[in-house]
């Protein structure tokens, strides 16, 4: 059978005819595609700025499932639902995003620390302190090593905590020797209640080399010394204690006082407590002069002062009413009989004014805390009572 050339002549201008509809119709398809996305894009974003958080949503979800290879849009929808309290929902988002093949180690590293992000946010601590852990050696290591430690300190894991924090000490971004001392004395104070005192020892010997400056692991110490009956060298810890950190003398005045009964150096211990007091007068430094049988000052028309003229002297310095109504407490009067009831209003109005607060949240405890619970920072609590503050 002989080939007929016109075939091809036909067939040819078909070929080119129905190449050329298809390649039509494919650019028009990408056209309205790649439309489709940013506008979708765009109407989510002008959603977000007029605080539209549900129609931007919907917005941002349009233009994913148009695109779906779109990172940004996955980690704008993820950090919406963050946001939102949606925290499934943004896990699912960053999740995804890390089971892709196709991403790149910076955009890797980014989804998971979205994804660490989500599970801290919702209180999910064990899977965040997962997720955090994989961020070691990314761009993100810094910032994942605060947040661990944040994990362990509120967990109360201190061992943990002091590992995460002589990693951020030796990157040289901060100081994190004062806040290792802390977590130090913490193990410590573990090591005390389950009556290892040596190794109790040990910790706060360690604690004290590495801030020397700070007050807690002196106090510890001697706390611990005064336990083991060292009364003379719980006495020497503090008295070296009150010429490095004056300040927080109303914090140990009372071990201060104690120890120096104990070790017979009372007069050491009083000369002491009076010269600080008439730097920084203090209701607790008073009280330990006052334990002691003195008084801040001893004038000539009253050589011997007894021991609750120490209030008076106290109302001479500042007005207090804790030292008014302690002062009070002790006096006779002509209707004596209603001296019970006036007094538990005054110790009922002075019990508040007895308590620490938090300089940072203003959270307030009868207790004094090196940690405050509320906000969980460290050192915020001045060492001085609310009244006298």
């Amino acid at each position: 059978m002989d080939f007929d050339p016109s075939w091809l002549l036909i067939s040819l201008p078909v070929a080119f005819v129905l190449g050329w509809l298809a390649s039509r119709f494919d650019i028009r398809q990408l056209k309205l595609e790649n439309r489709q996305a940013p506008k979708a894009y765009f109407r989510g974003l002008n959603f977000l700025l007029n605080e539209q958080q549900d129609q931007a949503i919907d917005a941002f979800i349009e233009a994913v499932q148009n695109d779906p290879d779109t990172q940004e849009l996955h980690f704008a929808l993820g950090n919406l639902f963050r946001r939102r309290g949606e925290y499934q929902r943004a896990v699912r988002v960053h999740e995804h995003l890390l089971g892709r093949g196709d991403l790149s180690r910076s955009d890797r590293e980014r989804a998971q620390h979205a994804l660490a992000q989500d599970f801290l946010r919702a209180g999910l601590l064990d899977r965040a302190e997962a997720a955090l852990q994989k961020l070691e050696g990314t761009r993100y290591e810094n910032e994942a090593r605060l947040s661990l430690l944040a994990i362990y300190e509120r967990s109360r894991e201190w061992a943990q905590a002091a590992d995460v924090a002589q990693k951020l000490d030796e990157s040289d971004q901060a100081s994190y020797s004062t806040r290792r001392a802390h977590h130090l004395c913490e193990q410590a104070t573990e090591r005390v209640a389950a009556g290892d005192l040596p190794g109790a020892a040990k910790l706060l010997a360690q604690a004290v080399e590495l801030a020397p400056q700070a007050p807690r692991p002196a106090i510890d110490t001697a706390n611990l010394q005064l336990r083991n009956g060292e009364a003379a060298a719980a006495f020497d810890t503090l008295v070296a204690l009150s010429e490095t950190a004056p300040l927080a003398l109303p914090l140990y005045a009372a071990a201060l006082q104690q120890a120096a009964v104990a070790a017979h150096r009372e007069g050491e211990a009083l000369a002491l407590l009076q010269r600080r007091y008439v730097e920084s007068p203090s209701i607790d430094v008073l009280e330990a002069l006052m334990a002691l049988g003195g008084t801040p000052t001893a004038t000539a028309e009253e050589p011997n002062p007894t021991p609750r003229d120490g209030y008076i002297a106290h109302l001479a310095q500042q007005p207090s009413l804790v030292a008014a109504s302690r002062w009070l407490a002790g006096e006779h009067f002509e209707h004596q009989q209603f001296h019970p009831q006036v007094q538990r209003a005054l110790d009922q109005a002075t019990r508040p004014l007895m308590r620490y607060r938090c300089a940072a949240c203003g959270f307030e405890a009868h207790q004094y805390f090196w940690h405050c619970p509320g906000c969980q920072a460290w050192d915020s609590y001045p060492p001085r009572r609310v009244e006298e503050l």
